[in-house]
């Protein structure tokens, strides 16, 4: 078996992609801030963002290793679908896109995602994947209702090296671009789900993933309850393996997020149960509705996990 390349720098290619953004600002209704040490790209904060700004967002977050785009409608459920794939699963979703970064302060407070995480290795799931940084630059994307201060960013900084340049992104989950960047994590929240069951990632070799868009939200409670609920009720993933049928017989039908016991239940109801602290919640829940492997060494299909519209109906309040 031909060994899968790691890539490398995906700081530097989500700054590539940041950096169009902000040449394109007034196009995709997103504003950059500079402070001393830190440009903030606003993508719906204090400006309108939209869904351009979204896939682009979503983009940046996965270090521009994969394709996002809004595809029409399908299903009961009538809605466009957030649609990723890429080649370099791993790197795009678990080094990049996983929010495994929680950034609070006295009066802030974010979920942290994006290649910046590859730079800190804060994290115990770093312990398995591959160094890729030079650690000169860090991409990080913020899901939160305000724009980080310099309080915050020092908050940050402390967790990278004294010279490495910083840049963020920020969108609140209410938003169109908050939105599109979350659901567009269909495929992520399955790999980091197979990394939790031990399963080899470099056995991982491509994957796509969708779920519905839902109706742009008020608050960001709401839009959290909703977008997380369009990945667990209406998320599809398929990825393209190679390990035996054996293992995956085993492992596939605990990745998929019906193997959860709070299944069923909309998101927003669990996450006031668990005083709004998403780690809390069952970890299991986290996952695609349908997981589909296509094993490369065998030629055969498993798919594990089924579609649950009509409790998306309720969450979307439609």
């Amino acid at each position: 078996m031909t060994a899968i390349q790691t890539p490398q720098f995906l700081n530097q290619r989500a700054q590539h992609r940041l950096a169009a953004v902000v040449k394109s600002r007034a196009d995709l209704r997103v504003e950059a801030h500079a402070y001393d040490n830190c440009q903030v790209v606003d993508f719906g904060v204090r400006c309108a963002g939209g869904l351009e700004a979204g896939l682009q967002l979503a983009a940046v977050c996965m270090s521009d290793l994969a394709e996002i785009q809004l595809t029409p409608a399908a299903g009961e459920l009538l809605l466009p679908q957030v649609s990723v794939r890429t080649d370099f699963p791993v790197a795009a979703c678990l080094s990049s896109q996983y929010a495994g970064w929680k950034i609070a302060t006295d009066s802030f407070f974010a979920m942290g995602s994006g290649p910046m995480r590859a730079v800190a290795r804060r994290e115990d799931l770093f312990r398995h994947l591959p160094e890729s940084e030079d650690n000169t630059l860090a991409v990080g994307i913020l899901e939160a209702g305000s724009l980080p201060d310099e309080s915050v960013i020092a908050r940050i900084r402390s967790s990278l090296p004294h010279d490495c340049t910083l840049e963020l992104a920020v969108a609140p989950t209410a938003s169109q671009a908050g939105h599109i960047q979350v659901v567009a994590r269909s495929l992520e929240t399955a790999l980091h789900k197979l990394h939790e069951l031990n399963f080899p990632l470099d056995a991982i070799i491509s994957g796509c993933g969708s779920a519905p868009l839902p109706p742009t939200t008020a608050d960001d409670l709401t839009g959290i309850g909703r977008t997380n609920d369009a990945i667990l009720y209406g998320g599809v993933v398929s990825l393209w393996v190679r390990c035996s049928d054996d293992l995956l017989s085993v492992i596939g039908p605990r990745v998929p997020s019906c193997s959860s016991t709070s299944h069923g239940r909309t998101f927003l109801e669990l996450f006031r149960e668990a005083g709004h602290d998403f780690y809390a919640l069952d970890a299991a829940l986290f996952s695609p509705a349908v997981v589909q492997f296509h094993n490369l060494e065998t030629g055969r299909s498993f798919r594990y996990g089924s579609l649950t519209p009509d409790l998306l109906i309720r969450s979307f309040g439609l």
